[in-house]
């Protein structure tokens, strides 16, 4: 050990974020006394990282040298006294690293995704049981890897020239994630991240370099876009179809496109009439150049809210039509870089790594769960939900308020007046700054048509643009559209669940649907906070435990039962219609033109999680071949 490796460990603790340091001191030194009094942390502010924990500058210091002596020594070869806390002590230690109380439900989930109580590898008896998998994005990846290491064949198509799915096609200026880049990542594939919140290109490479370690790209096809699959009851297997002729067949069909997949396109009179360029966000052009251009951007969600401030410099004037305002919550830390001495700590101090994306898991997940609750008797529905859900309100009031101090005409326009987290919430990243700006315009109206110079809005507001961009969405609702996709006699998925009300068990499996299973299908979107990515490890365990039970018992197919996917579907809506994103003040992306929420998830992150862990098979329905040669 030199000095320098001890000064440069001594500095990088001098930026470790003390809450996780707290913990790992326990598990390095087994001393009780870090579980005690002046060395608990205080509770994180709304989605605080909390570095300091709420430390005088001598117990921090204190924590510091104590953790300083208990990785060097670590180093020399004495073991961690706790190296895998389970159960009640990992539930104490997230109480402690947490500053409030955690459930022995969590302990059980983080003690998987935190290593401590590794899930069981299973290897299947590949006999019979191949797959193909629609798309080659966060879940097909996943899917791709989770299959591979059960023993189980499988094919990938992928209709893009590479992998990454919606990171690969959303290219547009100020692309990003709003989930920490710690969290939003394979929970066996750590990174050393560059900013705390990814940009598009971080997490694109990201993807394609877990491609590279798991030599993905051997078994995908990429350009490859599936067109239809169809069930054959006979053989019990699917027949994929491709645009270039392809046809291949296998036991097992894993949809894996995303819901952020297909742009939506508003059908605006006048579309194809400008004589500038438009296009949307996720068909961003490579050879545009905005600079001293008039462009107009149409909507004011997630899309909008990157691009707008990421172009604002180059261009001449900027004009947004919104037809809402959205809620939006600060970040400190949102355009930040992780600093070199954070990656020193996850790399040398361990369990620093775990812990801290325990913490980020803790604050993101599950936490604002219980405010989206709807209170019956809360005395002022039409602003929010319940008083905790108010509470939100007001602070997120005054954060636009402060950002729009001075702007009486923009607070008025941005301001939203429906309960928060109504819509997908947003982090900023400069909106309101932005439209501060002189050359910047914000419409509160619809467009009503588009002309062959601009735009009208739907309260006659007329706006001149050389470029017009389309931040309108995705077609959220039309799940593995424009697939044509049929089960048991030829029956469509599209006609059983007509254009926009999809259903599934768990989101995963549909009746009349033998050995077809669903990524990020209906119910499984992220309402409330979290990473995807985390629900779509639930969803592949759960596959895979299907189909090694397949194997494992010589089953031809397996299909959910109806009862069991319309008591599911019964217990979902039942939890949408105590939550907030029925609401009528606001419309959003999740529910559709009835009014049934269709895309986000009315559960707690550790609710699928626990439903997803094992796969019952007598909720299926199953075939074994030597039953069918009896009929």
């Amino acid at each position: 050990m030199t000095v320098d490796d001890r000064s440069g460990l001594a500095g990088a603790l001098e930026r470790a974020n003390l809450p996780s340091l707290v913990p790992v001191l326990f598990q390095l030194t087994g001393d009780d006394r870090w579980l005690r009094e002046p060395y608990r942390p205080t509770r994180s502010r709304g989605m605080d990282d909390n570095d300091s924990g709420g430390f005088t500058p001598e117990v921090a210091a204190e924590i510091r040298s104590a953790a300083l002596d208990a990785v060097l020594a670590h180093e020399s070869g004495t073991p961690a006294a706790v190296p895998a806390p389970t159960g009640e002590a990992l539930r104490a230690l997230l109480e402690l690293a947490n500053g409030e109380p955690a459930s022995p439900e969590y302990a059980e989930m983080l003690a998987e995704d935190m290593g401590f109580a590794p899930t069981e590898s299973k290897s299947a008896a590949p006999k019979d049981i191949d797959a193909i998998i629609i798309g080659a994005g966060v879940s097909g990846m996943l899917a791709a890897i989770k299959l591979a290491e059960a023993g189980v064949e499988h094919v990938v198509l992928e209709k893009n020239p590479d992998v990454g799915g919606t990171w690969y096609e959303n290219a547009y200026p100020g692309a990003g994630v709003d989930t920490p880049s710690h969290l939003y990542s394979y929970s066996f594939e750590p990174r050393p991240w560059r900013t705390h919140f990814g940009k598009r290109d971080e997490v694109w490479h990201y993807l394609r370099d877990v491609a590279e370690r798991h030599d993905l790209r051997a078994v995908t096809r990429f350009g490859t876009e599936v067109t239809d699959a169809a069930y054959d009851e006979t053989t019990a297997t699917w027949t994929v179809r491709t645009a270039d002729g392809q046809e291949l067949t296998a036991r097992v069909l894993i949809s894996a496109t995303g819901a952020l997949n297909r742009p939506k396109v508003p059908d605006i009179d006048g579309l194809n009439s400008f004589r500038g360029r438009i296009f949307h966000t996720a068909d961003w052009p490579s050879d545009v150049d905005l600079r001293g251009k008039r462009v107009a951007v149409v909507g004011a969600g997630a899309s909008a809210m990157q691009v707008v401030p990421a172009i604002a410099d180059d261009v001449a004037s900027l004009a947004v039509f919104q037809r809402s305002p959205q809620w939006i919550a600060p970040n400190d830390v949102y355009f930040s870089e992780v600093d070199d001495a954070v990656h020193l700590l996850m790399d040398r101090v361990p369990f620093y790594r775990v812990w801290y994306r325990a913490r980020l898991a803790w604050n993101f997940n599950d936490r604002v769960h219980p405010t989206l609750q709807v209170d019956p008797d809360w005395e002022h529905p039409e602003r929010s939900v319940n008083a905790a859900n108010d509470g939100h309100r007001r602070v997120f009031t005054r954060y636009i308020e402060s950002e729009l101090d001075g702007r009486p005409d923009l607070i008025a326009k941005a301001l939203p007046d429906y309960p928060p987290f109504g819509k997908r919430m947003l982090l900023d990243n400069g909106w309101y700054r932005t439209l501060r700006r002189e050359h910047v315009e914000l419409i509160t109206e619809g467009v009503a048509e588009i002309t062959p110079t601009g735009l009208r809005g739907s309260d006659g507001t007329e706006v001149t643009a050389d470029v017009i961009v389309l931040a309108t969405g995705f077609h959220t609702h039309r799940f593995l559209w424009p697939i044509d996709v049929r089960g048991r006699s030829g029956l469509s998925l599209a006609e059983v669940w007509g254009p926009e009300n999809a259903r599934a068990h768990l989101g995963i499996t549909v009746p009349g649907f033998p050995n077809l299973f669903l990524t990020c299908g209906p119910g499984t979107a992220l309402g409330h906070g979290g990473s995807f990515i985390t629900i779509a490890e639930c969803q592949v365990r759960y596959i895979v435990d299907v189909l090694t039970a397949m194997a494992e018992r010589n089953l031809r197919s397996a299909e959910v039962r109806p009862e069991v996917e319309a008591a599911y579907t019964q217990d979902h809506d039942e939890a949408h219609s105590r939550m907030l994103w029925t609401h009528p003040g606001m419309t959003n992306w999740y529910r559709n033109a009835a009014g049934r929420v269709v895309s986000t998830m009315p559960w707690r992150i550790v609710d699928y999680w626990r439903m997803t862990r094992r796969a019952d098979l007598d909720e299926f329905l199953v075939e074994r071949d030597e039953e069918v040669a009896a009929r």
